[in-house]
């Protein structure tokens, strides 16, 4: 049934909070037969798909996509596979506790156009495994694909044994019919993954939400980085997907003693480093009333040239803006999701690290920063860029795009295409989103008596028969 009205989606809600009643019956073997099932149909459509997102968003590059849906699909899989979701948790017989989960209910799921299939993959299988039922809310620009994906994992499913109606999604959306499902008395989480307006209307919707806030992330390179390891590094995250991830790089500082070589070295490998006239032009269209312009958010570095009026190589990687300024008054200071980078020359490390917080600071607090430097030799620096940054996600020696959504480059940060960025970002949360975020935990406490101990002399006198 196509949803179009606020009628249909009431008639959708009953339909999934029906669906999710049953499904919360389900054991943990029933539901791990479920997340398998979905989770591999997801990873065969991951090339249609991936061509579906391009092609309808016009954002994007279909073998990155593809790379996505893999990580979203079999990377979460087998990172969640034996995590228990279901029933009682953990049980502490020492202290009388037992630990059980249960479903948070019916979930909103808000994707963004930049990553339509990928993220309505994984949130489809995190709430799969954790016994709840999702509604997405498509963005405009990427329905048609965002609702397959959502199709594919639901059917999928559904073959496994799951309730039919444990997967909807709006066909037309709207910000009126996205408004009314974030506001509906059923919906029990939003999980947001979007724009700052769009998780802003989550977080002001009443109801408990997840939601992620905007990166800028910088990157720092100290005079003792492996400059060669570090350009190659920075290249390959900023130039995936054309640079729509929200962890990937959006600036770099660099020492002064090695700035000639890293300019050199990205010069060397493909990045265009724009002259004062190109600059200026390529800044010119980086923004749009002051919020990044949505005409060069997932465009090739010669596409945005095109714009800007410049000519730069069609095989030209990235466009680096050498620059100063880390406030708003400088375009290229700010969030760009497109392969551009703004470029900064540092005295040393001290003013480096305050470049970078001057940037988080600026539009990106909370979500990820980056540092290139020898780690086993300088781990001092390691911890006094760990101590400055107010960033959720903290990356060395680390590609930022692959490295903040984790599995890839750290196996001990959770992997997810929902990063949260802790207070400072405005988000509930401050590590990445996973199954374990989508349960309520019931603690059973057993009556234990309190013991209270006291010392005694080693002699104790007595009278007898007192």
């Amino acid at each position: 049934m196509s949803i179009n009205s606020i009628e249909e989606l009431n008639a959708l809600v009953a339909r999934v909070k029906k669906a999710q009643r049953q499904y919360a019956s389900f054991t943990q073997q029933q539901v791990d037969k479920i997340f398998r099932a979905a989770a591999l149909a997801a990873a065969d459509a991951r090339i249609p798909l991936a061509k579906m997102a391009v092609a309808e968003s016009g954002m994007g590059i279909v073998e990155d996509k593809v790379i996505k849906n893999h990580f979203a699909s079999e990377y979460i899989y087998n990172a969640y596979k034996d995590e228990k979701t279901c029933g009682v948790l953990s049980e502490d017989d020492t202290f009388g506790t037992i630990t059980i989960a249960e479903p948070v209910g019916i979930i909103c799921g808000i994707v963004p156009t930049t990553n339509p299939t990928s993220t309505a993959i994984f949130k489809s299988l995190i709430s799969l495994k954790t016994r709840n039922a999702i509604i997405f809310s498509p963005h405009p620009r990427a329905k048609e694909a965002t609702n397959k994906a959502a199709d594919i994992v639901l059917q999928a499913a559904i073959a496994a044994g799951a309730p039919k109606d444990l997967i909807g999604w709006i066909d037309q959306p709207s910000v009126e019919l996205s408004n009314a499902l974030m506001h509906h008395p059923d919906i029990n989480l939003i999980l947001a993954t979007g724009g700052p307006g769009m998780v802003k209307a989550a977080y002001s919707s009443g109801k408990p939400a997840i939601g992620v806030g905007a990166g800028n992330t910088p990157v720092v390179i100290d005079e003792t980085a492996d400059i060669k390891r570090a350009v190659a590094s920075i290249l390959m995250s900023k130039t995936f997907d054309n640079g729509v991830i929200c962890a990937s790089e959006q600036s770099v500082v660099v020492v002064d003693s090695v700035y000639d070589a890293v300019r050199e070295r990205f010069a060397k490998c493909g990045a265009v480093i724009l002259n004062k006239k190109e600059r200026k032009a390529v800044g010119g269209v980086l923004l749009k009333n002051g919020a990044l312009n949505a005409a060069i958010v997932g465009q090739s570095a010669a596409t945005i040239a095109e714009i800007a009026g410049i000519f730069v190589p069609e095989n030209s990687k990235v466009l680096i803006g050498e620059v100063s300024a880390t406030d708003v008054s400088e375009p290229f200071a700010h969030e760009k999701l497109s392969p551009t980078l703004a470029m900064y020359r540092a005295k040393d490390f001290s003013d480096a690290v305050d470049k970078a917080e001057q940037l988080v600071a600026m539009g990106g607090i909370g979500h990820t920063s980056c540092l290139y430097t020898d780690q086993d030799n300088q781990p001092e620096r390691v911890a006094y860029f760990g101590q400055m940054m107010k960033t959720a996600r903290i990356l060395i020696n680390t590609p930022a795009s692959q490295g903040g959504i984790g599995d890839l480059y750290n196996f001990k940060l959770a992997p997810s295409l929902t990063l949260g960025c802790g207070s400072w970002g405005g988000n509930s949360i401050s590590e990445n989103v996973g199954p374990k975020h989508l349960i309520n935990k019931k603690t059973v406490a057993k009556r234990a008596e309190n013991m209270l101990w006291h010392k005694l002399p080693k002699s104790i006198y007595f009278r007898r028969g007192s």
